[in-house]
């Protein structure tokens, strides 16, 4: 049986994000047909039949680098534990820029195939220099390196294998589509509200929901921006946690702050909730809102649709390729710089025009119905993980083949 060893950042319980969900439910699928290892950042471990997983901690805090630095350095330092534990497998598949230090270890020293996913692109992420400090220029460069040196590389739209293209030397046999999926089983409508108890809002009332992190990437200050441009009757219900730096969480306090002056139905959940709480969320919400400035693919979009919410969203990277313009929810232009740092460069206009769409929207019960029942049917047609971990398999078996 074919052997595939993923590295990855991100990997339950510990994601955050769109990239740990994939490679959750990617490496699920894939050891139906393949033994799976997959190696991570954290305290994991896990052995089921065909899938393992084991967590790794840096050896070192590093306590004389400033923050931004510490990140990077114990970033290195897992990737090096990781590959240190030898390499057994057919092929290896590196997720996010974390792990590329790895793959490349794993490439150069045992001569195994290296399969990169772009979750994101660095050179489009430019506020990660607030987070990074000058670890973001040692992101740039591992990142080009792996991504130029892989021996496959998969974009998850077609937007983003344009970006690849723009940005890095990948020939066309070696860059090859695969969107990401979802689990419709899991990700379905419930009328249960029993998680959502706690937060201290009536889910009976049709809200705006967002979902994320806190991030420039986001767009969450432009959605907060939008509040005041809202139909003041209609609940917001923001469940962002994890924000990236201390100076954006004190953004979107003041932000959100200010936007509760002058209603008193705004319901900031900081939490990073669970699985069965984010299902109920999306379940009883009456608009799901994507304002992303950078967005390759947007996995919270196919779960919001898998759970029978419209969703209005910014038409960048690729979410055009998930949220269909008046079928599965509204697609809002956003004019933005082409450069760093890539936002709005008209950001009072994006926000009144994402409050517009959702304003006519969530005064339009029928409408919001023929969307949900529409976005339902296309993750089911479309974005099934059987079909993308037989797609992600048979590129396997190309490269093993072609050693």
């Amino acid at each position: 049986m074919m052997k595939v060893l993923y590295f990855t950042n991100e990997y339950p319980p510990l994601v955050y994000g769109g990239a740990g969900v994939h490679i959750e439910y990617l490496s699920k699928e894939v050891s139906r047909l393949a033994k799976v290892e997959v190696r991570c950042y954290g305290d994991q471990k896990l052995n089921r039949d065909s899938l393992k997983a084991t967590g790794y901690e840096p050896s070192a805090s590093y306590p004389n680098l400033d923050r931004g630095l510490q990140s990077v350095f114990k970033t290195i330092d897992r990737d090096l534990k990781m590959v240190g534990e030898g390499v057994d497998a057919d092929v290896v598949h590196c997720h996010t820029w974390y792990t590329h230090m790895a793959g490349i270890w794993a490439k150069l020293n045992f001569g195994v195939p290296l399969v990169i996913t772009t979750h994101s692109l660095e050179p489009l992420r430019p506020w990660k220099r607030e987070q990074l400090h000058g670890g973001y220029d040692f992101s740039l460069w591992v990142e080009k390196m792996a991504i130029e040196m892989a021996d496959a590389v998969i974009a998850v739209s077609k937007g983003t294998r344009a970006d690849i293209k723009g940005l890095f030397n990948v020939a066309d046999d070696r860059l090859k589509v695969i969107y990401n999926g979802i689990d419709t089983d899991e990700f379905k409508k419930t009328e249960s509200t029993e998680h959502l108890k706690r937060f201290g809002f009536e889910p009976a009332i049709p809200y705006l929901l967002f979902v994320g992190r806190i991030t420039r990437q986001k767009g969450i200050i432009h959605l907060v921006n939008a509040i005041k441009y809202l139909n003041p009757d209609i609940p917001v219900v923001l469940a962002a946690g994890a924000p990236d730096t201390p100076e954006i969480e004190q953004e979107m306090t003041e932000g959100v702050k200010a936007a509760s002056q002058n209603r008193s139905n705004i319901h900031w959940i900081r939490e990073m909730v669970d699985r069965k709480t984010l299902i109920e969320l999306y379940s009883h919400a009456g608009v799901f809102c994507c304002p992303s400035i950078y967005e390759p693919f947007g996995i919270i979009n196919l779960e919001a649709m898998a759970c029978g919410t419209p969703v209005v969203a910014s038409a960048v990277g690729g979410i055009p390729e998930v949220v269909i313009d008046n079928v599965t929810g509204k697609l809002v232009s956003l004019e933005q710089m082409n450069e760093s740092p890539f936002e709005a460069l008209k950001p009072d206009v994006f926000a009144r025009d994402l409050a517009n769409e959702i304003n006519k929207l969530m005064a339009d019960p029928q409408k919001r119905k023929s969307m949900a029942e529409a976005g339902r049917r296309r993750v089911e047609e479309t974005f099934s993980w059987k079909s993308i971990a037989a797609q992600t398999v048979d590129l396997y078996k190309s490269l093993i083949k072609g050693k």
